[in-house]
């Protein structure tokens, strides 16, 4: 539009400067007809004297500033224009031979004139046989044209950027229920979907559900799909729920029989009667193994009762204390080991006894349930006896900052193989495989544990399991 419109101004104004070119031609010829200055009607030749004679076609009245003319007679050429002052100025040869070569035939043309610019000229001869070139400058109509475009420039530069503005507030406003609908799919998103009690699920807003748009569908489509996961979420906890309570009440139930026949194997074994060697060996293992299961029941009630969210008995703890006695004890049931610890503020013991020396180390304070953390403790170091050989060095470090205490438990046994890691806190797991579990009881809930009650008192448990090394780290929240 803009193009259409610049062309269309052009070409009016050049026409409107052919118009005055014609008018100006045709006063020229009239005037070298005529002979102006002359006498008896002929032309006159200047004085050597005089001041450079003008073309006739500049002697006449009427000829506008800026006017150039170029008559041609009997070979001679006389060539100039008419300043910004109105004061004659001759052509150079070189500006004369370009206007000479302007055909006679009464059209107007463009020619670039070297040092005057761009020009509308025309020719024609008259019937004395004398060419007149008559031009006038187009100076004046490519500066509007300019002006024009500089000013369409500039309103569509405004008006694009005022339909900028407005597009941008229209898109804002219009993209407002896809922004909501966005927002709540975070929220969903945020949602500890995998673990506790299942709420109620975030719903898109009403207003943002209108079938008739396209964001209304996506915000309908949106709370279908809630609504189905809310069902599934619903009917898992509830799943979850009835399998907690059934471990947690066959637990319990199992507890009381448990103690029952352990207590009957052992009343055979003290009969004063003489007892054949086969059944007291029947009975031993008897006890064994109802032992055995007695650990299992009590640790899958422990689980049980995590999973509920059973509230623990919080107290400012020392873990750096929880350590020693925990090394001490992995010491006594397992002297094949090597065990180490290193406590802020001291070194590192590298034959732990059999009893604590006294020492004091600077305290690890944490605010936790005192009986569960030695739990984690003690599973973590059993874990380590366990599944690792004779001779294998075990590092049991304690360090203490102000937002957390740390714990770990290190060993140079076999290492994790990458696969087993990433389900070594699952129920049941075991790592006999990988990790040259020796001859014992192992009911492969003990790492669980570790995992549910560090869980529960709000802190992280890693793992980092390479060949030649594996390492248990930690991380809870310390008292301020």
């Amino acid at each position: 539009m803009g193009v259409a419109s610049t062309l269309a101004l052009r070409g009016s104004l050049i026409g409107q400067l052919d118009a005055r070119l014609v008018s100006a031609s045709g006063r020229a010829a009239r005037a070298a007809f005529a002979g102006i200055g002359g006498s008896g009607g002929q032309p006159t030749e200047p004085t050597p004297t005089a001041s450079p004679a003008r073309p006739f076609g500049l002697r006449g009245p009427g000829q506008d500033v800026g006017t150039l003319n170029l008559d041609v007679s009997d070979g001679t050429v006389n060539a100039g224009y008419l300043d910004d002052n109105g004061d004659f100025q001759r052509l150079t040869d070189t500006q004369a031979t370009m206007l000479a070569a302007t055909p006679a035939d009464g059209v107007p043309r463009t020619v670039a004139i070297d040092a005057l610019g761009s020009y509308r000229v025309i020719g024609a001869t008259r019937a004395t046989g004398t060419v007149v070139v008559t031009g006038l400058s187009t100076a004046a109509a490519t500066a509007t044209v300019a002006k024009y475009v500089a000013v369409e420039v500039a309103v569509a530069v405004v008006g694009l950027a005022l339909a900028g503005l407005a597009g941008a507030v229209l898109v804002r406003r219009e993209l407002r229920p896809l922004n909501r609908v966005a927002a709540t799919a975070t929220r969903v998103a945020e949602l500890p979907l995998d673990r506790g009690e299942v709420l109620r699920a975030e719903r898109v807003p009403e207003e943002d559900t209108d079938p008739g748009t396209e964001v209304g569908r996506v915000g309908a489509a949106l709370n279908q799909m809630l609504g189905h996961i809310e069902q599934a979420l619903a009917a898992r906890h509830e799943s979850e729920t009835q399998v907690r309570q059934l471990v947690a009440d066959a637990s319990h139930e199992l507890r009381t029989p448990l103690a029952s026949i352990r207590g009957y194997a052992e009343l055979v074994r003290r009969l004063p009667e003489p007892v054949p060697d086969t059944a007291l060996h029947a009975m031993a293992r008897v006890e064994s193994e109802t032992k055995r299961m007695t650990g299992l029941v009590e640790d899958l009630l422990l689980l049980a009762r995590l999973d509920a969210g059973q509230d623990l008995d919080l107290v400012e703890v020392d873990l750096s204390a929880l350590a020693v006695d925990a090394v001490a004890d992995a010491h006594a049931a397992g002297p094949d080991h090597l065990w180490r610890l290193e406590l802020d503020g001291q070194g590192s013991d590298a034959d732990v006894p059999d009893e604590p020396d006294g020492e004091e180390s600077a305290p690890a304070r944490a605010l936790g349930d005192e009986a569960r953390l030695r739990q984690v403790l003690a599973n973590l170091l059993t874990n380590a006896r366990v599944h690792t050989p004779p001779g294998t060095t075990v590092v049991v470090s304690v360090r203490a900052t102000d937002e957390v205490v740390t714990v770990r438990v290190q060993d140079d046994g076999p290492g994790i193989p990458e696969p087993l890691r990433s389900r070594l806190f699952q129920r049941f797991t075991r790592g006999d495989a990988s990790r040259n579990r020796a001859a014992g009881s192992s009911t492969g809930l003990g790492l669980a544990i570790v995992h549910a009650v560090v869980e529960a008192h709000g802190g992280t448990i890693e793992v980092d399991g390479t060949p030649g090394q594996t390492s248990f780290t930690v991380t809870l929240p310390s008292v301020p």
